[in-house]
C-alpha cells in the first residue's frame, strides 16, 4: 500500500491477497487499487472477482489539490437510493411544527447556496448505516450542533432550536 500526494491509500495485489488471508471480505470493501493490479491473478484468490467493489478516481498528476478535491466532491460513494433522495423533502417531512418548518427551510436554503445537498444525502446514508449496524456515535460536537437539519437527520442529539443556537455559527 502506498499513499499518494492527496493522502489516498492505494492498494496492490499483495494487499488484496493479505485482506483475503486475514479473513476480510474484500467484496464489501471499497478500495482504490493500483492500475497495475493483475485482476486475473486476483481472480484466483476471489471466488467472484466481479463482486470486488473497486473505486477509482482518475488522477492527473498535474492537477492541484483543489482540483482533486473538487473532482471528489462530485463522486459520492453511496447507494443510488440515497443519491436520488430529495433531501429537502425528506428533512421537511421530519418537521412537527410551523416553527420547525421555518427553521429547516432557512437552513436548507443555506445548504443549497453552498451546494451541500450531496453532503446531507451522504450523512443520511451514514446515519442509516450506523443504525443498521448498531454503531454508536457521539452526542454532538462543535458548531455542527447549531444545525437543526443535522439534528433531524440524527447526526447529533442537540436540539438547536431548544437551545436557541444560530445556524450562522456552523455555516460561516
Amino acid at each position: 500500500m502506498i499513499t499518494d500526494q492527496y493522502g489516498q491509500m492505494i492498494f496492490d495485489e499483495d494487499d488484496l491477497c493479505n485482506f483475503v488471508m486475514q479473513g476480510q471480505d474484500v467484496t464489501k470493501l471499497k478500495l482504490m487499487v493500483d492500475k497495475t493490479v493483475d485482476f486475473e491473478l486476483a481472480a484466483t484468490v476471489l471466488e467472484d472477482p466481479n463482486s470486488l467493489l473497486l473505486w477509482s478516481f482518475p488522477v492527473d498528476s498535474n492537477q492541484s489539490v483543489i482540483e482533486f478535491d473538487t473532482g471528489l466532491q462530485n463522486h459520492w460513494h453511496m447507494p443510488d437510493e440515497y443519491k436520488q433522495l430529495d433531501i429537502a423533502e425528506h428533512v421537511l417531512s421530519l418537521c412537527k411544527s410551523d416553527t420547525e418548518l421555518q427553521r429547516v427551510g432557512h437552513e436548507l436554503l443555506l445548504y443549497q447556496e453552498r451546494d451541500l445537498f450531496n453532503l446531507l444525502r451522504y450523512l443520511k446514508y451514514l446515519v442509516d448505516l450506523m443504525r443498521e449496524n448498531n454503531l454508536i456515535w457521539g452526542v454532538g460536537r462543535g458548531s455542527s450542533v447549531s444545525s437543526y437539519v443535522l439534528y433531524l437527520l440524527g447526526i447529533h442529539r442537540i436540539d438547536s432550536m431548544y437551545y436557541n443556537l444560530d445556524i450562522a455559527e456552523f455555516l460561516r
